[in-house]
């Protein structure tokens, strides 16, 4: 398992570091940085998870960079200072894999590291937590990748079919409709089926029966 870490302090770096190569099954950190540029240049550009510190000497968060990481398909883990709700649900809607606080620690960071590398989901507390508060809307708001996943997944005899199309493992595909249902049973309209997910899909103008 590989991944490159984007981080300026070094601190956080040193024991980021000695976590991977201490994990079961180790972790090889190709590369670290103070920039995202170190996640575009070789070792870091062959590591498809990212571990991405939002705030890189900025107050602001680097949403543009994390975009960018998500549409080239890497895993980006957000491990962050920042634990509001607002910043973690707007990176979950980019498309991050995962949000993490840096409090949360070597046990979750470790856990979100393998189930990247493997394509399959992971909850840790702080992501939880901003799905479970997520009270802005009745309506969720879906990443493009997750829209994506389940317009393919309706129009589709099975995941395989769904992971074929988009050059994606069928564990990433689950790990795409299980945060879409999460969304929904979080906004107090849930969707264990797939007849319940396409009707609300269908309320939400995300597809037309047209389009079925």
């Amino acid at each position: 398992m590989t991944a490159v870490l984007v981080d300026d302090h070094p601190v956080v770096v040193a024991g980021i570091r000695a976590w991977c190569g201490a994990a079961v099954p180790a972790v090889r950190l190709a590369d670290a940085g103070p920039s995202v540029a170190v996640a575009w240049q070789e070792p870091g550009r062959s590591a498809r998870v990212v571990i991405y510190d939002l705030l890189l000497g900025s107050f602001a968060p680097a949403y543009a960079d994390l975009k960018r990481l998500v549409d080239d398909g890497r895993q980006v883990i957000v491990y962050t200072m920042r634990d509001d709700r607002d910043t973690a649900l707007t990176c979950l809607d980019i498309g991050a894999f995962a949000y993490l606080t840096k409090a949360e620690g070597e046990e979750h960071l470790i856990a979100a590291i393998h189930a990247a590398a493997e394509d399959r989901p992971y909850t840790p507390p702080a992501m939880a937590g901003a799905f479970g508060t997520d009270t802005s809307s009745s309506r969720p708001r879906l990443s493009p990748r997750e829209t994506d996943v389940l317009i393919h997944w309706f129009t589709c005899e099975s995941k395989e079919m769904v992971a074929d199309k988009l050059s994606l493992s069928v564990s990433t595909v689950n790990g795409y409709l299980d945060r879409v249902r999460i969304k929904y049973a979080n906004a107090g309209r849930p969707a264990p089926t797939k007849a319940t997910l396409v009707a609300r899909a269908i309320q939400d103008g995300i597809v037309r029966i047209d389009d079925l």
